[in-house]
């Protein structure tokens, strides 16, 4: 661990501050054992159902392998419906920017977006910026909500991998279409299969990757800029002991974006020092840090451990 971090942490311990590791220590370990989780069902209100003994069942006669089949595919529908919701916050700006009905923000990367509308098939030749950029936020917003086909950027994929997919019937549709495919086949009396089961996460979990997290980077590249080799700082030292510190956190960019311009405004600046700052030092914690230091050379802090 960074030494700075483990300074932190044995201070915070001296002060009684609760931390991710005082936390941990604390919490009291599953009953039917750690590392076992997959074998206790909480998906209706007859349970929680614990399966502890060989050929026990749940009591919808959900076996063990349906059980741990449907945790490991209600996770991945949660991770893929935060990451892809990222990519949907981000084309609703790029629409609102389009339009000019976003004051701050601007497309940064024309080239990229040229690039993007190229690969969903979105014309450009003697049209405004603008008006392709509203043409691809329309295009990403829509694969959210699409029932039938295939997402456009699977055919971004490896060729091999991508024939793969269709052979083994594993395209995703539409990005929330198979996030609500995943919650209501692993809902109590639907599906007990658990191949099946984990056939529909992996098509959730490849819509998030290939669908709204792919989208959530060509569209945060086309607003804030393609991130190029930056030198910065990482550390809790990049903290300043005569400035306030302002930390960005969370994982879309839409906010932190406007802080990075904000706290360069000469107002806020001088503001600062009225009150006896020296100035005002900006820093990221986790999947923010790295957004705004890969395009901006905003130094990080660390993440949410310490």
């Amino acid at each position: 661990m960074d030494p700075a971090a483990q300074a932190i942490l044995i201070r915070a311990d001296m002060l009684g501050i609760e931390t991710a590791f005082t936390r941990a220590e604390q919490m009291v370990p599953c009953n039917i054992g750690s590392g076992k989780s997959g074998m206790c069902c909480k998906n209706c209100f007859m349970g929680p159902c614990r399966i502890t003994k060989d050929g026990q069942t749940g009591i919808c006669g959900a076996t063990l392998e349906t059980i741990a089949a449907r945790n490991l595919a209600r996770a991945i529908a949660s991770g893929a419906a935060a990451h892809s919701d990222h990519g949907r916050d981000l084309a609703f700006t790029l629409e609102a920017v389009a339009r000019g009905e976003a004051p701050g923000y601007a497309i940064r990367d024309v080239a990229k977006l040229w690039d993007v509308a190229a690969r969903v098939d979105i014309p450009t030749e003697g049209r405004t910026t603008n008006d392709v950029a509203l043409d691809v936020a329309r295009k990403a917003l829509g694969e959210f909500g699409q029932q039938r086909g295939e997402l456009t950027y699977l055919k971004s994929a490896p060729k091999k991998r991508y024939e793969l997919w269709k052979k083994l019937d594993l395209s995703p549709r539409g990005i929330d279409r198979e996030i609500v495919d995943t919650m209501h086949r692993t809902h109590i009396g639907d599906d007990q299969d658990p191949v099946h089961i984990l056939k529909g996460a992996i098509r959730t979990a490849i819509g998030d990757g290939w669908g709204g997290s792919m989208w959530a980077t060509d569209i945060s590249d086309i607003l804030f800029g393609t991130p190029s080799p930056k030198v910065s700082q990482v550390n809790l030292g990049v903290l300043k002991t005569d400035e306030v510190n302002i930390l960005v956190h969370g994982h879309e960019p839409t906010l932190s974006e406007m802080i990075v311009a904000a706290v360069q405004d000469p107002e806020l600046i001088d503001y600062a020092k009225s009150k006896g700052a020296a100035g005002i030092c900006l820093a990221g914690i986790c999947c923010t840090a790295n957004e705004v230091m890969m395009r901006q050379g905003i130094p990080s802090a660390g993440n949410f451990l310490h």
